[in-house]
Formats: structure tokens, sequence, C-alpha cells
């Protein structure tokens, strides 16, 4: 079992940066293919990016490519999610998901991973 606490939403204007954190609890946390997804008000939730259990392949939704990069450190349990050049339709409740079977390239076409976070709002003003 892991528990997910994400941090770092906020505010901020079209064109600024943010940076995610999702802290998992646990000891074995680079067993699990890690991901960001959001929910925008009266949207359906959708995948934004995932990372493999080592780091060494990501993926991303076309519509954050060059813009939002993943990256985890295991020895501190913690996956990230910088975003750069926001755009107002980047607005959304943010949640980190954890698997341990699938791959990342999986969990980047799911919408049921094995664990959520609680999420984290992200308001991006024009």
């Amino acid at each position: 079992q892991v528990q997910l606490v994400e941090s770092g939403g906020g505010l901020v204007q079209a064109g600024g940066s943010l940076r995610l954190s999702c802290a998992a609890s646990g000891r074995t946390f680079s067993s699990y293919a890690m991901g960001w997804f959001r929910q925008a008000p009266g949207k359906e939730r959708d995948f934004v990016a995932s990372i493999s259990r080592r780091g060494s392949a990501t993926y991303y939704a076309d519509s954050v490519k060059g813009r939002f990069t993943i990256s985890r450190d295991n020895a501190k349990n913690t996956v990230y999610l910088q975003m750069n050049s926001l755009k107002p339709e980047d607005t959304a409740v943010y949640y980190c998901a954890a698997d341990l079977l699938r791959t990342a390239q999986e969990l980047s076409a799911t919408l049921t991973p094995d664990h959520w976070g609680q999420g984290t709002q992200v308001t991006v003003s024009s």
C-alpha cells in the first residue's frame, strides 16, 4: 500500500511556472510507475504525464509536451511535475497516481491506477 500527498499547487499568471510534488509513503516507491492526471471543472480526468520506475522513460499528453516535465527521486520517494509556460486551460485539480503492475506507457492509457493522491489545485489566470 502506498499513500500519495501532492503539494505545490496555487495561482499563477499565464506564462508562469509551478512545480508540483507528490510524496509517497512506504519503502517500495521505486516499484511503482508514477503519473500525473488533471481534472478541470465539468470535465473528465485526463492523463498529463507518466514516468517509469527508474525514471528512464517518460510519456506526455500532447497538450503539455514541451512545457511540462515529469521526474522522480526514488531516494526521496517523490515525483515532480515541472510546469512551464502555463496557460489558462491548464487550470485543474492535479492528481498524482501510482501503479504497481502497469508500465508508465500503460499508465498513460488508464484512468484506474492502483492509487490516487488527494489532488492539488492549479489555477492559471489570463
